[in-house]
């Protein structure tokens, strides 16, 4: 038997997985999440004191053109692999809880089966 959090899962999952799918989607969900580790870098290149070297080069090479569109690119393949992931893990979930939903149902079959009982004679 499946607990009522896990039937509301099912239906939830039923309800959305086609819609979590679409590129479009995960990328304006998961968007916060890759702009948290790219404004991360951001802070790290600007505040870099921590190396006196690394910064004197970062000074002189560094083309901000570049480093806002690398920031770019992995705030957006951050996002995207992250709700992917997360998409993929509902759906083991939900593979996985229906699985254990046809089992207890073969179970309750098997058990309401006529002559199914053993007699203790």
């Amino acid at each position: 038997m499946l607990s009522p959090h896990e039937e509301k899962f099912i239906q939830y999952w039923e309800k959305n997985r086609d819609r979590d799918k679409k590129l479009l989607r995960q990328l304006y969900i998961g968007a916060p999440v890759g702009l948290a580790l790219g404004g991360a870098v951001l802070l790290s290149v600007s505040t870099g004191r921590w190396y006196e070297r690394a910064d004197m080069v970062a000074n002189s090479q560094l083309n901000p053109n570049v480093l806002l569109l690398g920031v770019v690119i992995v705030a957006i393949f951050t996002g995207v692999f992250y709700k992917r992931y997360r998409w993929e893990m509902n759906e083991q979930q939900y593979q996985e809880l229906q699985a254990k939903k046809r089992s207890g149902d073969k179970q309750q079959q098997k058990a309401a089966e006529p002559g199914s009982e053993q007699s203790s004679v």
